[in-house]
């Protein structure tokens, strides 16, 4: 069965108020005897102050009321819980409220179990949220006060590069998370994606993008939308920012048809929609866009049965066509505007690539930062390294011959080693179609073939 609680509590100044522990418990229990309750607990806080409920006592009651073993609790006086008018309010609301537990306040006759006592909440709950919007508000005007005096606000998510001096009230730069940042920073500009950052760093690619486009590290203290100016340090200046802005925009463009070679380029030959990549569990397939419901402007015959294909077979056969044919290298070279496509020429450029990131990598090293990551990294780099070198000495053996024409004609042997940007530009240059017929693909070059 439940029982009754009697809370009594003392502070050090208990002698001056005149409440001490037994003339609480004295007038709680002759309450107690007038109701004809017998069945009561006692629970004493001697010695603590009513300024938080971090109470023995208190947290042992709020623990039984909570395992349902109290239905009501009793106070000589309504401080005797606490003096914060904000954990009265917690301990009426989410504590003896929600599990059924009555709550009576001898001296200001107080009676949660009455009619009466139950309005008597609701008026105090309404003056506390007005009590905590009062806050609120001059909390928020606190803040934007900082922000336009350029200080942090305090608090956390501090920005990666900067500590909070809370003596002084605003950042500073930590130098060795400021070298960390130059690095991704440099590197960003240079056009690492985030995943590539990730991989040298250790930080996860989701965090390096904010991190980077934070504003603060401009010298700055973004608040609500606005911008005001910082009494810290810049980290990064306004035409760092404006390239890794580019950098985000430019990829930001690119990223529908980053893994797709062929997008925009493919045809339907019964209806004459453009396909559409999709991935599909682990494949990725192309269909019309005359079956896609999602975009009914691209719809040229809402009944179009053309067969759907895996991608990498569109990719593979137009890639085998390009690779065998025999190219007009005049035309060729007007249109693509490319005369020195030449397999040491490209080589060589990726191993000057290789040499830059070796270096940079063991500046991390040198810097002592992620070391044993960039030990593996800069170990893959020399395996690459050495079959580069490899190759281009095996090229220099090879017969000499016409430059221009037998470099467009060892396209197929360099098409592994290019970005797929450079892949994607050549496709752009020299392929105006590919037609897709249930099983059949055709191509409609840009330039003439024999």
């Amino acid at each position: 069965m439940k029982t009754k609680a009697v809370y009594v509590r003392v502070s050090t100044d208990s002698q001056v108020e005149g409440y001490s522990i037994a003339a609480q418990i004295e007038l709680v229990t002759a309450y107690l005897k007038s109701k004809e309750w017998t069945d009561y607990i006692i629970y004493m806080d001697p010695g603590y102050s009513g300024k938080d409920l971090n109470r023995p006592k208190m947290q042992e009651l709020i623990r039984d009321i909570k395992d349902g073993k109290i239905d009501c609790v009793l106070v000589f006086k309504l401080d005797r819980i606490s003096r914060s008018q904000k954990d009265t309010l917690y301990l009426i609301e989410e504590v003896f409220n929600k599990y059924n537990c009555g709550f009576i306040s001898i001296r200001e006759n107080f009676d949660t179990t009455t009619p009466f006592g139950k309005a008597m909440i609701g008026i105090l709950s309404v003056f506390a949220q007005l009590e905590r919007e009062t806050i609120l508000e001059r909390t928020r005007l606190g803040l934007r006060k900082r922000a336009e005096e350029g200080l942090w606000r305090g608090g956390g998510k501090i920005p990666f590069a900067y500590d909070y001096d809370k003596i002084k009230g605003k950042l500073i730069i930590n130098p060795e998370r400021k070298k960390i940042f130059d690095i991704m920073k440099n590197l960003r500009i240079q056009g690492y994606s985030y995943l590539q950052l990730e991989e040298l760093t250790g930080i996860d690619e989701s965090m390096i993008q904010g991190i980077l486009l934070n504003k603060t590290n401009l010298g700055l203290i973004p608040y609500k939308g606005e911008i005001f100016k910082g009494k810290h340090e810049a980290i990064i200046t306004e035409e760092e920012y404006s390239q890794i802005l580019e950098v985000e925009n430019n990829r930001r463009k690119n990223r529908g048809v980053k893994h797709y070679l062929l997008s925009g380029k493919i045809y339907c030959a019964k209806c004459g929609a453009k396909y559409r990549y999709q991935k599909w569990g682990k494949r990725v397939i192309c269909y019309c866009y005359s079956q896609q419901t999602s975009k009914p402007k691209l719809i040229k015959d809402p009944n179009c049965n053309n067969k759907r294909i895996d991608s990498f077979k569109i990719e593979d056969s137009l890639l085998k066509n390009l690779f065998a044919m025999s190219i007009d290298e005049h035309k060729f070279t007007k249109t693509f505007n490319l005369t020195t496509i030449n397999r040491e020429e490209e080589l060589k450029l990726r191993l000057d690539k290789i040499s830059k990131q070796i270096d940079n990598l063991l500046q991390f090293i040198a810097d002592g930062l992620l070391i044993n990551e960039t030990k593996k990294k800069i170990k893959t780099l020399m395996e690459e390294k050495k079959q580069v070198e490899k190759t281009i000495e095996n090229i220099k053996k090879e017969p000499k011959k016409n430059t221009t024409f037998e470099s467009i004609k060892s396209l197929s042997t360099i098409w592994k080693l290019m970005p797929f940007e450079e892949q994607r530009t050549i496709i752009e240059h020299l392929v105006d179609k590919v037609i897709i017929d249930d099983n059949t693909l055709s191509v409609k070059w840009k330039i003439s073939i024999s």
